[in-house]
């Protein structure tokens, strides 16, 4: 099957509701989806971290009520997947391969008919998806935002400056190369130190005193009832987001019609405009899984769509931010493009 464009055209509704996204839809009883018969139960993929729990639980949850009939009955099942990101805790992820190793087995899953959807971090996911894979559903975002969590021997934070907190000299711990690089750019007298895990062992290493302090996605420590652990919530201008952070991804297998159909029910239009535009970005900059990359789109007051774009060296010596504007509708020419400019105006190392 030939290559897939990386991210679909979007077309915003007509008449959109406040704040962003599209009012949901309300429909007699059983009309959500044309009649249809997919075999039951229904068996969902995930990771098995409280996190991917929780994501997996509420795009159930969503589903039955769109979906009436679905919550009458037994309709699915959760299939946790064991993926090589979780096994293997003492490495970052770019010596594994990069991010793709939290969707991979699912994806064999999903391919080999073990499940029938797959529920994902969209940060997670990998830009290509295998063939015969498609990006059918993006649920409403959470905050995109980066949290800073302090532990002992940290100042009090000024939200004009919050890494005036951190000590001179302090070891930060994170295994993300996109933080590590503005961080250091913006204090290179700090130091960082790999920490992997769920978001309840991490947060357990910084109460711990291993690290000085973390960052940690403002979605995730919602989700759990943890957003009081976060110090200080970043600006994405001071730290821009990874693409696809705090969004909910659903896979499934590109010949499920039916299932397809049902996912698109309880899509949010926003999501996936800032989504396609973030994920445009990355395809377009085809940085190595060791490249610092950040990727953050948001629709403005008068319903354009801005999307911000950074490109680094992991040390933080190289850093460059820009930001480009359009209509939602253009979101992946948008992404397409900024990509490309940041491309060629970084030094080609950074994409070695």
């Amino acid at each position: 099957m030939p290559p897939a464009d990386p991210a679909p055209t979007i077309l915003p509704p007509a008449a959109p509701g406040r704040g962003g996204a599209r009012p949901l839809p309300v429909l007699p009883e059983g009309a959500m989806v044309r009649p249809h018969a997919p075999a039951l139960p229904l068996r969902v993929g995930t990771r098995g971290s409280p996190l991917a729990l929780w994501q997996t639980r509420d795009f159930l949850g969503l589903v039955t009520r769109f979906c009436p009939l679905l919550r009458q009955i037994d309709a699915f099942r959760e299939h946790v997947i064991a993926t090589t990101g979780d096994r293997i805790q003492d490495r970052r992820l770019a010596d594994l391969g990069g991010k793709g190793l939290f969707a991979k087995e699912i994806h064999e899953a999903l391919l080999d008919g073990r499940v029938d959807f797959a529920v994902h971090s969209l940060k997670d996911l990998e830009t290509e998806l295998p063939p015969g894979i498609v990006l059918a559903c993006t649920l409403k975002r959470e905050d995109p935002r980066d949290a800073l969590v302090l532990g002992p021997g940290c100042g009090a934070v000024d939200p004009a400056d919050p890494w005036g907190a951190l000590p001179r000299g302090a070891v930060i711990g994170s295994s993300s190369v996109r933080r590590q690089a503005q961080l250091l750019h913006a204090r290179p007298d700090l130091s960082v130190a790999m920490i992997r895990g769920n978001v309840q062992t991490r947060l357990a290493k910084v109460r711990g005193g291993e690290v000085r302090a973390s960052m940690l996605a403002v979605a995730g420590l919602k989700r759990l009832a943890l957003e009081h652990e976060a110090a200080a919530i970043l600006d994405p201008e001071v730290m821009v987001p990874a693409a696809g952070q705090g969004i909910i991804g659903v896979t499934v297998r590109e010949r499920d019609e039916e299932l397809r159909e049902l996912l698109a029910a309880i899509e949010d239009w926003e999501s996936r405009a800032v989504a396609t535009a973030e994920r445009a970005l990355l395809a377009a900059l085809d940085g190595s899984c060791r490249t610092p990359i950040g990727g953050y789109a948001r629709l403005t007051a008068d319903r354009t769509l801005r999307l911000t774009g950074l490109v680094a060296r992991a040390d933080g010596s190289f850093l460059l931010r820009r930001t480009l504007e359009g209509p939602p509708r253009d979101a992946a020419r948008l992404g397409r493009t900024l990509g490309a400019s940041l491309r060629r105006d970084a030094p080609a190392d950074i994409f070695a």
